[in-house]
């Protein structure tokens, strides 16, 4: 693991503590482009009521929106959770190079804990996943989330 990916995922993990103080699913995501942050987003879907506005979604409008291109080329982006197939979609049409993630999401994770969407050929669009980088902080903040929220009367 590259010191650099330990550094933007911790900043990652900042922006899912923020997603968690507005009650929202506490996952955070940045792009970074030769070492710069372009982009970042946090999961804002109950608040912007919106299922899209995840924080990888949010992240890729943020830095399309830095450099003024919808495509994301020589980028990477780093992620508390694995992406949904919603996300990785998304990454590969930006052109994203490469996808770091925390956390395993063994209900809807499209980097192979339940589809691996970089694995089809068919797809024109290859993107590297990395995942594990901090598990297992970016794992316990949302134990944490979701075990506060079955407690809640």
């Amino acid at each position: 693991m590259a010191d650099e990916d330990i550094k933007f995922m911790r900043l990652a993990l900042e922006l899912a503590k923020k997603a968690e103080f507005i009650d929202e699913v506490p996952v955070g995501a940045l792009i970074v482009k030769d070492g710069k942050i372009i982009g970042t987003g946090m999961n804002s879907c109950i608040s912007d009521h919106d299922p899209t506005s995840h924080a990888e979604i949010k992240a890729i409008r943020d830095a399309a929106n830095t450099i003024k291109n919808y495509r994301l080329k020589g980028c990477s982006i780093y992620v508390t959770l694995e992406p949904c197939a919603m996300c990785v979609g998304a990454i590969q049409h930006a052109r994203i190079e490469k996808i770091i993630y925390g956390a395993n999401d063994p209900k809807t994770g499209a980097c192979g804990s339940v589809i691996d969407l970089m694995s089809i050929k068919e797809i024109n669009h290859h993107t590297e996943a990395i995942g594990g980088v901090l598990q297992k902080e970016c794992g316990q903040i949302l134990k944490d989330f979701f075990l506060s929220k079955r407690k809640k009367p």
